[in-house]
């Protein structure tokens, strides 16, 4: 099966860190990066300081030096918050809409050789979270088209 790696590269569009701007929960966001980093917390001023990060990078620095005020249920609602902010950036993309459906039947990974979580990890045996998100979208699209 093919597979389509997304990090950094061809395919990058697909990362979190990418410059697609996001408009979420009533406020713009630079990056979904910006707004799932946000999403960790309650707190509107450390949401607000992640909000104004100059950078994808940067606001994942702001959410782990805040890491002890992140919200208690997080690990159990971070997909479904992902998932959400995904939507959110495909329905207002036509472009990432349009590669996503190039993408055609491949396997969509995140190159990440470090996350075992949302990415690959660095064995290769990582959940992928991230592209399997990707790869629900793309089935989602699909059937609408269809």
């Amino acid at each position: 099966m093919e597979r389509i790696l997304f990090y950094e590269g061809p395919w990058y569009l697909f990362s979190n860190f990418s410059a697609f701007a996001v408009h979420w929960r009533g406020e713009d966001w630079s990056t979904v990066e910006h707004a799932y980093q946000a999403a960790k917390f309650g707190d509107e001023r450390i949401r607000s300081h992640i909000r104004i990060a100059r950078s994808a990078h940067e606001a994942k620095k702001l959410a782990r030096a805040y890491h002890d005020y992140m919200r208690r249920d997080w690990q159990d609602v971070k997909l479904g918050i992902m998932e959400e902010i995904l939507r959110v950036k495909l329905a207002q993309h036509l472009y990432v809409r349009q590669q996503l459906l190039e993408t055609g039947d491949a396997e969509i990974v995140e190159d990440s050789p470090k996350d075992s979580f949302w990415g690959r990890g660095p064995d290769w045996q990582g959940e992928n979270h991230l592209g399997r998100l990707w790869m629900k979208l793309r089935e989602e699209l699909r059937r609408a088209a269809a």
